[in-house]
């Protein structure tokens, strides 16, 4: 359980500061998405640090029990599967990325779950009851 607390506290916070950045520049955020969408440096970059943290986070916290610290393991492995994505398969990776960022109402959509999710997960970190 201290593990699910830590990495709710880390990961927590740092989804809301991404949500409250993506809301609060927006137009930046489209630029910022646009340019990651193109193969080259920054989509290995994303994807390689995608990956580390991702196989972090699955060798840390492989927990599969239904309560809240799933969340946590799910993330790992989305962020593992989409890093290896972005390096072994950048073209299909710029694709399903084009798809799903395709106009503003995306980008505000992806904001406010990325916003709920570290709001979530901050409130489990630091407001968890034994």
């Amino acid at each position: 359980m201290e593990r699910s607390l830590f990495l709710a506290r880390l990961m927590g916070p740092a989804f809301v500061a991404v949500a409250l950045g993506m809301l609060l520049n927006l137009g930046l955020y489209e630029t910022i998405i646009k340019e990651g969408l193109h193969a080259g440096i920054l989509l290995y970059l994303s994807g390689f640090l995608s990956l580390l943290a991702g196989l972090a986070l699955v060798n840390l916290h492989n927990t599969w029990q239904m309560d809240w610290r799933l969340v946590i393991t799910v993330l790992g492995w989305l962020m593992t599967i989409g890093g290896t994505m972005r390096i072994v398969l950048p073209q299909v990776a710029i694709t399903v990325g084009s798809v799903i960022y395709g106009d503003r109402a995306s980008v505000i959509v992806a904001a406010l779950a990325t916003g709920a999710l570290g709001t979530f997960l901050s409130f489990k970190g630091y407001l968890h009851r034994s």
